[in-house]
């Protein structure tokens, strides 16, 4: 009998001793097996009943008696050289611990002590959450638990408590507060009660307590509920916290390439820190790291850069700067070369259909360009760059407050080709010679916070001459005049743009925008003995409402668009004009559920030229699991084509041009339409205990009434006519981003392209199109010493497959073409130095395996005769070239 009352004292010792145990969850860093040991055993020894570390989620759960405090253990564990939510490492630990335990520490929260924005009193507790609906939520909470009072700030994340420790304790407030979905310092809300919070209530579970919140302002605290607004008030844009009202946009923090999860479409975002990894001169050069968009040289004549998108050309892309339209029209040919890479703040690519509110024009996806805007103080930077082939260029930038509201930026770009680059010998310049001055003004005002109004202003002018063809040749003298054979591109841009939102009073997710831009671009050039001039004026307006229907879950956007463009273009003895005339309404529906959203959207254009014509897309995400994201896409796009400006890389040839007219009302010709299907599976992991994700997409292009151009009906011809069949291009891209140890990062891609066409004597593969293309990019940099300064080291490898070349069989045989090209590659690198927070140096080389089509011009002896053709160019044709430059911030 004794020992039964023994075993039940013993049993109900353990019962009541249990009673006394709490269970808390912490953010503690660590990478591998050997910090979860020491993790672990440093909070046993510190005094936890017990302590498990999960790298995956890299969390601490501690389970501890009411005279152990938590705040002592975790102390422990960040002495022995772990950062966690409460207490931050000491260097000299950190820096002890073994090389495969060293975490990415640029991720940690300030310590709760020597917080920079606050210092946490007694009675203040974090409480994450997003908007007044939580705030009144949580302090109900607190009050039915037996608070006296309760005061929680959005943009502080604190709980301030007043209650009588006779009555209650915090313990039992903050409980009481998970329960109703809201997780705190002490305790997590169960997932199911956190998923059935309203869609604005659901605050983002990964960030640390003491971290800024997002979506919260930083001046008042209220809440951003739309996560995506083009181009109203407020918006969680692409991955990067940031608040905009057409074009003013505020920034607190950007990863260098980020793809944005609670996008429905699939959106990357490149940030100015990717695009210092390489020279980036333009937009041109603005992809070398990314995998999606493929640059490649289009003309050996005139150094023509053209880009590709899901296997088609630059023309099916829509490429904006501020959301507003840009390499469009007469701009298709050298665009690429007006948005200097300094003046970028980021890029948003969009991989297959975009918004309906953009306009109609986007086929396989969109590029938008946001122009550098944002500083908390004045910033004048300086960056020189030039190349061992006599290229060199200047920028300046500088972006200033003028106050509370308004800020100012100035941006000058000057840039030119003095030397005779010929790396082939062929008697041709591999690169035109020639200036660039270039230079805008941008004007911001944001008073979102009070008066809800927000505006932008630009204005930007380029002038830009260049001068190519044989060395010798003398731009002074008249083609006819001299046996050189010449080529002279001079072009003259203006542009004036503003766009203003308004946002109602009490009501963040109803907002008012309206944008406009006018455009005029100038283009007069020769190449040979044929010249080609032209004029565009375009004036572009777009109105945009958003609210929603109910709650946030339900969003809409409606307005209205309207686009002129007038055309003037001679080519030889041929006058080409038009004026296209585009009014167009659109709505979009955004469905946001616990696991997916929804964005439907359809837009109707009167073209009067091309007839009515409906646009609708749709694009969906369903997330399996935060880490497991598919998404599906459609839609339809349509535009005209600009035969001569869109083709001018065939004009340094003798090919004569040809329309096979149709009835229609552009050259003759009917617009294009495309259909664009896609999908994409997104997935997360851990490997070496560090973030890794995997992204494989498929998409399909299907044309109707594509206007084709055909190279291959006979080497002395170009040939235009509307597609009487099939045209489809297939892209499959599979991506792998991970970082095998700190600080060095690595992006893996593989591409297959299938890209077939209809033309009049059959089917057959598009031209200059490699079906398969692999992609490295390795990129490491070393730790920042205490003025900011350290070394980056970046490469990038890219891997072409053979292409189809136009058919020139009936060409003396010198003068032939193969079939299909060779594979090449093509090796980057970079080294720089930032020797602090003001000072950097680059140096870098291109094309460093020196691969270069060696016969790029057809007939290269005889520019003047009846086989030459300087269009086949499927390769670079520089070797390798090496480059300086020199970044230094005031």
């Amino acid at each position: 009998m004794s020992r039964i009352i023994l075993g039940v004292f013993l049993l109900s010792t353990q019962f009541i001793f249990a009673q006394h145990l709490s269970k808390n969850q912490f953010k503690v860093k660590g990478n591998c097996e050997m910090c979860k040991e020491r993790i672990e055993n440093t909070a046993k020894k510190a005094g936890a009943k017990t302590a498990t570390y999960s790298i995956d989620l890299q969390t601490l759960t501690l389970e501890t008696d009411h005279t152990i405090s938590t705040d002592d253990i975790l102390k422990k564990v960040a002495e022995a050289g772990h950062d966690n939510e409460k207490f931050k490492s000491d260097n000299s630990a950190y820096e002890a611990l073994p090389g495969c335990c060293h975490y990415e520490r640029n991720l940690q929260p300030k310590s709760v002590e020597n917080h920079e924005h606050h210092s946490k009193k007694e009675n203040e507790f974090y409480v994450k959450g997003n908007c007044e609906s939580c705030k009144a939520r949580i302090e109900k909470a607190a009050k039915d638990a037996g608070a006296d009072s309760a005061e929680w700030n959005a943009e502080k994340q604190l709980v301030t408590l007043n209650f009588d420790p006779k009555k209650t304790s915090s313990d039992k407030i903050l409980k009481k507060i998970a329960d109703v979905g809201h997780d705190n310092e002490k305790y997590k809300s169960s997932d199911s009660t956190y998923k059935n919070l309203p869609a604005c209530c659901l605050y983002d579970r990964e960030i640390l307590f003491g971290e800024a919140n997002p979506k919260v302002h930083a001046e008042e605290g209220t809440s951003e509920h739309s996560e995506h607004n083009d181009h109203n008030a407020t918006n969680e844009n692409h991955g990067n916290h940031e608040k905009q009202i057409e074009g003013v946009t505020v920034t607190s923090s950007k990863a260098a390439t980020s793809l944005n999860k609670k996008e429905a479409g699939l959106v990357f975002t490149i940030d100015k820190k990717e695009l210092l990894k390489a020279a980036c001169c333009n937009l041109s050069e603005s992809f070398e790291t990314n995998a999606t968009v493929d640059v490649s040289f289009s003309n050996a004549v005139t150094g023509t850069k053209q880009l590709k998108m899901l296997g088609l050309d630059q023309k099916y892309t829509s490429l904006t700067k501020e959301l507003l339209p840009e390499i469009r029209g007469l701009a298709s040919a050298y665009g690429l070369n007006f948005i200097p890479g300094r003046w970028i703040e980021n890029i948003q690519l969009t991989k297959g259909g975009s918004t309906v509110t953009n306009g109609y024009e986007s086929i396989t996806g969109q590029i938008n360009t946001e122009l550098l805007k944002n500083a908390e103080k004045p910033e004048t930077s300086l960056n020189l760059f030039s190349d061992f082939n006599g290229r060199a260029e200047a920028n300046i930038t500088n972006v200033s407050p003028i106050n509370d509201k308004w800020s100012q930026t100035f941006l000058l770009h000057g840039n030119g080709t003095f030397g005779d680059t010929d790396m082939n010998e062929d008697g041709f310049l591999d690169r035109p010679k020639g200036t660039q001055l270039n230079a805008a003004y941008l004007l911001n005002y944001n008073d979102l916070e009070k008066s809800g109004l927000g505006s932008h202003f630009g204005i930007n002018f380029i002038k830009d001459e260049r001068t190519s063809g044989q060395i010798g040749f003398d731009k002074k003298i008249p083609q006819d005049k001299q046996s050189l054979y010449g080529v002279g591109i001079d072009i003259s841009r203006f542009q004036v743009w503003n766009k203003t939102g308004y946002v109602f009073k009490g009501k963040p997710y109803q907002s008012l925008g309206w944008m406009n831009q006018y455009t005029y671009h100038q283009q007069d050039s020769f190449f040979g003995l044929r010249n080609y001039s032209g004029k565009q004026q375009t004036y572009y307006s777009n109105l945009i409402f958003e609210s929603i229907l109910g709650n946030t879950n339900h969003k809409y956007k409606a307005g209205a668009s309207f686009m002129y463009d007038g055309y003037d273009e001679m080519y030889l003895t041929n006058n080409f004009k038009r004026n296209e005339i585009v009014p167009g309404a659109f709505a979009e529906y955004t469905l946001t559920g616990l696991k997916y959203t929804l964005v439907a959207g359809a837009r109707v254009d009167f073209h009067n030229l091309a007839g009515t014509q409906f646009t609708p897309r749709l694009n969906f995400k369903y997330d399996f699991t935060p880490q497991t994201i598919l998404r599906l896409s459609a839609g339809r796009g349509f535009r005209t084509a600009n035969v001569f400006a869109e083709s001018q890389q065939y004009f340094a040839s003798n090919r004569s041009i040809q329309i096979l007219q149709n009835g229609g009302n552009i050259y003759g010709l009917k617009p294009e339409i495309a259909w664009n299907y896609g999908a994409s599976l997104q997935q997360e992991f851990k490997l070496f205990g560090r973030k890794s994700t995997v992204v494989a997409d498929f998409f399909r292009t299907d044309f109707q009434d594509q206007v084709m151009i055909d190279l291959d009906r006979s080497p002395q011809q170009l040939t235009f006519y509307n597609l009487d069949g099939k045209s489809f291009a297939n892209s499959f891209q599979t991506q792998w981003d991970f970082t095998p140890f700190r600080n060095f990062e690595v992006r893996l891609a593989y591409k297959y392209y299938d890209v077939q066409a209809d033309y009049l004597d059959g089917i057959r593969e598009v031209p200059f199109m490699a079906k398969h293309r692999g992609f490295v990019n390795l990129a490491y940099s070393t730790n920042k010493n205490n003025n900011g300064g350290f070394w980056s080291f970046d490469t990038t490898l890219n891997l072409v497959g053979k292409q189809r070349l136009p058919n020139t069989s009936s060409n003396p045989e010198e003068f032939q073409l193969p079939t299909y090209s060779e594979s090449y590659a093509i090796l980057n690198a970079q080294i720089s130095r930032n020797f602090n927070k003001k000072i950097r140096a680059y140096v870098g080389g291109e094309n460093l395996t020196s691969y270069y089509q060696k016969n790029a011009i057809v007939d290269v002896k005889n520019p003047f005769g009846n086989y030459f053709d300087g269009g086949m160019v499927y390769a670079p044709i520089m070797k390798a070239n090496f480059y300086v430059g020199l970044d230094v911030t005031f």
